[in-house]
């Protein structure tokens, strides 16, 4: 279970980072990838929050439990 955490948290983070890469390519009208698009970087961020949301949501409805 806490492997998942960790992976949860990373992916997270990964997300948070396309987000910035997006965001920074707006701002400064550039591509920083070759054939990269702004909005694929979004979809690639929401992938990532949605497997993020789905462990988290696993991670509390099934806590791990000692007996």
């Amino acid at each position: 279970m806490k492997a998942l955490n960790w992976i949860a948290w990373i992916s997270g983070g990964v997300g948070l980072a396309f987000v910035l890469l997006g965001l920074i390519q707006i701002v400064i009208q550039v591509r920083i990838v070759a054939g990269a698009e702004i909005v694929n970087y979004f979809h690639v961020a929401n992938s990532f929050f949605l497997i993020t949301i789905a462990l988290f949501v696993f991670l509390c409805r099934y806590p791990l439990k000692k007996e």
